[in-house]
Formats: C-alpha cells, structure tokens, sequence
C-alpha cells in the first residue's frame, strides 16, 4: 500500500499535515505547490488499496479526480475548509469538513487528533489570518504574550513563503519546509533552531519594506485595491500583505492585483474582519477564482476583466 499526503503549500497546510505526521509517523509521497497551485488530486497516481489524505485543498476543485480514486478503490481522507461543492458518497471517503469563517483545516486536525498538537494548529491559525481563533487556541498552552508572538511570526512566515506563481519563485520548497519541520514538536524549538525560520524572517521583511511604497489603486472606508508588479517578490508578499491591510482596517475589503509576467492579474481579496463573508462568492464569478469566505483568490484575471472585476469587488462588501 502507497500512502499520499496531498497538502496546500501554505501555513494551513503544512501545520495540518505536520500534526498528522507527527502523530502517525510513517514514510509517504508527498504531492503539494504553490498556495494557489490547489488542483492536486490530478497529480495522485494512486490505486487499489493505496491510501490518500488531503490536507486543506478545496474539495470543488478537485472533484473529478477524488471520484476517479474512490472508483479505483483508493480510501480517500479529507481535511478542509474551503467550499466544498457536491460530497461524493462513499464508504472510502472520510470527510472533516467545515466552513466556519475562522476555523482552517489545522484546527480540524487538531481536533482530531484530541490537541495533541495543539502548538502547531495555533501557527497554521495565525498564518491563515485568524488572530482571534489562533489566541483562543492557544489558550490552554499557558504560553507567555512573547511566545505567542513567535508562533505567530512563524504562522506569517510559513504562509508568505507558499505564495508565488510557481515554486521556484518561493524561498523554500514547501516539500522541503515541511522536511525541515518534521523534527519539531515544539514550533518554538524549531524557530531556534532551524535555520529555515531566519531565512523566510529576512524575505519576508525584505520583501514587505517593498510593497509598502505601493500607493493604492482605490482606498476608501470599505474598499482598499493595490496593483503590484510582475515581480517575485511580488507573487510572494501578495497574499500577506493583504493579511496586514485587513488587520489594519477591519471594516475595509481589500484587493490586490499582481501582474503577472504574461499579462493578467493574481489577484488576492480579504473581505473585511468585522464581515468576514463573500470573498469566495466573489472570486468564483471569475475564471480559476475560488477560496473561503473570509479570504479568496482569483489564479488569472485577464486584462480586459479589470473593470468588471472592480465593479463587483465594490458591489460585493
């Protein structure tokens, strides 16, 4: 039997994934991406017998292929929280779905996994922006306001580094991050002792010093819209600097278009945290759009979808 761990390459994905390993060990093939790269059961080559967990990838978007394995006679677990679409029936499929607007998959493995973990869903909550929940979580840990922060620190950084338009545009590989992370029980032992923490510290600070001489497109009370360059550093700090806009005005929705090197836009939209809903109905009116209500992307906006775009982000918040 083969056992496939098919993961986001975000925080929320790489912290959901790590709690699992950490609680059942065991040698697996490892088939991830980018952030946005989240059409990944197509890449499984999995048969009879073989089993696949899935960690934080939309089930919608991966439907035909998930169908295809339970055909096959693949048992198929599955951990998210983005929307879903239709649920094939199964006895092979073993769903932990939800859609909570401050609930992502590391805290739906850590439940269950009974907290065993618990440090670790705490990073992934942070990376995925939910500051509240990532507190309440971490509640019963007892840990120090600095500790926290790390955690946090770490949760940001693990989520900056999985943006980009392809791999080669990360610091790290996010097969190679999570390598680096399995040592680790204690994510603070790994912020002090991996080297890989220093290096996505300095990209991310690097990188950020960049995308706050950017002057908005738009910024009003509710709306706030930024254009950047077709850059690497671009792709990278995108989607969390898109975090930080939210957290700083939370009754503001925010988009950023980033220029991509063949023309078109990725786009990152984060409706506003005191209405943490519509940024996926949103983004799923757009070709290759999709994401969770709090937060949603948009993979390729063509050029000539600017206008349009604009008109239903300011219609939708």
């Amino acid at each position: 039997m083969t056992v496939f761990d098919v993961f986001n390459g975000d925080a929320d994905g790489l912290c959901a994934l790590h709690q699992m390993r950490l609680a059942e060990p065991r040698e697996t093939t490892l088939v991830t991406g980018v952030k946005r790269d989240v059409a990944l059961l197509k890449s499984v080559s999995a048969g009879d017998g073989d089993q696949v967990y899935v960690f934080d990838i939309s089930l919608d978007k991966n439907l035909a292929p998930l169908k295809a394995m339970l055909d096959k006679g693949v048992k198929v677990t599955y951990f998210d929280h983005h929307y879903p679409g239709d649920i094939p029936s199964s006895s092979l499929l073993e769903i932990h779905i939800e859609l909570l607007p401050d609930k992502g998959t590391s805290l739906l493995v850590d439940e269950y996994l009974n907290e065993r973990f618990r440090a670790w869903a705490v990073v992934g909550t942070f990376g995925d922006n939910f500051d509240i929940a990532a507190r309440r979580a971490a509640q019963p840990l007892g840990l120090r306001e600095d500790q926290i922060g790390i955690l946090r620190n770490l949760g940001i950084y693990l989520n900056y580094n999985g943006y980009g338009a392809r791999v080669e545009d990360l610091h790290i590989p996010p097969v190679q991050l999570f390598r680096s992370m399995q040592s680790y029980e204690d994510p603070l032992e790994f912020v002090a002792n991996d080297p890989a923490f220093g290096l996505l510290e300095n990209g991310y600070r690097e990188d950020m010093v960049r995308v706050t001489s950017i002057e908005p497109a738009l910024k009003t009370d509710t709306h706030g819209v930024y254009c950047l360059p077709a850059a690497p550093w671009a792709r990278r700090v995108g989607g969390v600097f898109a975090n930080q806009l939210a957290q700083s005005a939370p009754d503001r929705a925010h988009a950023l278009l980033t220029q991509l090197p063949d023309d078109g836009f990725l786009v990152s939209v984060r409706a506003p945290l005191s209405h943490p809903e519509g940024a996926d109905q949103l983004c799923r009116q757009f070709p290759t759009g999709g994401g969770r209500k709090a937060a949603a992307g948009i993979n390729r906006l063509e050029p000539d979808l600017y206008d349009d775009f604009l008109k239903r982000f300011t219609a939708a918040f």
